[in-house]
């Protein structure tokens, strides 16, 4: 797992942001390595919403910041993917950021 610069409570609570805004708009961008840690996390959320048992919500809210989201998770993605076994996201590569020239990525669902 890429540490990227972070303690593991800060990696967290980043992760969890991200993830939740992801599942709210689609698509997100944010830099490579992040992108590249998050495809992970992603089909891991999505196949719990595959399952849709109250464990897996449960687990699923414990990852995400938004309820709704969660909802909208396993309501709608969930139901999108259900004949898929995995590949739910892409990652679009960018050019350099312009402050820190850090390379940047769009990631979202296929």
């Amino acid at each position: 797992m890429r540490k990227l610069g972070r303690n593991s409570g800060a990696r967290r609570a980043l992760f969890k942001s991200i993830l939740t805004s992801f599942f709210k708009y689609g698509r997100i961008e944010t830099t490579e390595s992040k992108a590249k840690e998050m495809r992970g996390l992603v089909d891991h959320l999505i196949t719990l919403a595959k399952r849709g048992d109250l464990s897996a919500r449960r687990q699923a809210i414990a990852r995400l910041v938004d309820e709704d989201v969660v909802r909208k998770l396993f309501n709608e993605i969930g139901a999108k993917y259900a004949d898929r076994n995995g590949g739910y996201t892409r990652i679009l590569k960018m050019g350099p950021r312009r402050g820190d020239a850090a390379p940047m990525a769009i990631i979202e669902l296929v």
